[in-house]
């Protein structure tokens, strides 16, 4: 059985992700509890890895990895496109973040908009990118996926919703030395500027969102 469906059918505790006395899980568990988390909603963290930097100072966000929430009997993970595209306890993904601080936003109309139907729809979006590889290249491509393309593509194929503005790889601000250091090592001489990328950032600052929680 593959991964969403252990998610609707299952308790979670099978995947390990009870709450600690005094982490991350048992304030997350206190908030979904209250109903304040819910499936669909969106993270975003600064993540630690080696092209943090580049993508921060590319897209003049501080934010430069998200996820979508799942929530069931209290229990919260993310859905989220690493290395591979995979399901992570929430508590261990906001460990893998700067000073452990993230953000959670949520669209707007969500009652309407995300009915277990809809949600439904999304798990069979999601299924078809489980277990890909992370798409270093940002490439606009099934083949392999990276964070932000991950939540784009399964809304916009389960609801229709576009969140964020798809831009080309020339949108962006490419003139600092990380930036470039980065594109040189991914590309060589051939950066693929009219390649089409959406950012955590302009998923982030989708007017279609609205926040729900920030640490």
């Amino acid at each position: 059985m593959k991964l969403f469906s252990f998610l609707l059918l299952i308790p979670l505790c099978f995947f390990s992700c009870s709450p600690t006395e005094n982490g991350p899980d048992k304030k997350l568990l206190q908030t979904s509890q209250t109903g304040q988390l819910q499936s669909g909603d969106l993270v975003f963290q600064s993540s630690q890895s080696s092209q943090c930097k580049a993508v921060q100072l590319a897209t003049h966000s501080i934010y430069s990895h998200c996820g979508i929430l799942y929530v069931k009997d209290g229990k919260v993970l993310v859905y989220e496109a690493v290395q591979p595209v995979k399901l992570t306890a929430f508590s261990d993904w906001i460990q893998r973040g700067k000073d452990d601080k993230y953000v959670v936003k949520r669209l707007k109309d969500v009652d309407k908009l995300l009915n277990p139907e809809v949600l439904q729809k999304m798990e069979i979006a999601g299924k078809q990118y489980e277990g890909k590889d992370y798409d270093l290249f940002f490439e606009w491509s099934d083949e392999r996926i990276y964070c932000s393309e991950l939540i784009w593509k399964i809304y916009k194929q389960a609801t229709g919703i576009e969140i964020g503005k798809l831009e080309k790889l020339k949108d962006f601000d490419l003139s600092s030395e990380p930036v470039k250091q980065k594109l040189k090592e991914r590309y060589g001489d051939h950066v693929p500027l009219e390649e089409t990328v959406i950012s955590p950032a302009s998923i982030f600052n989708s007017e279609q969102l609205f926040t729900v929680y920030e640490n």
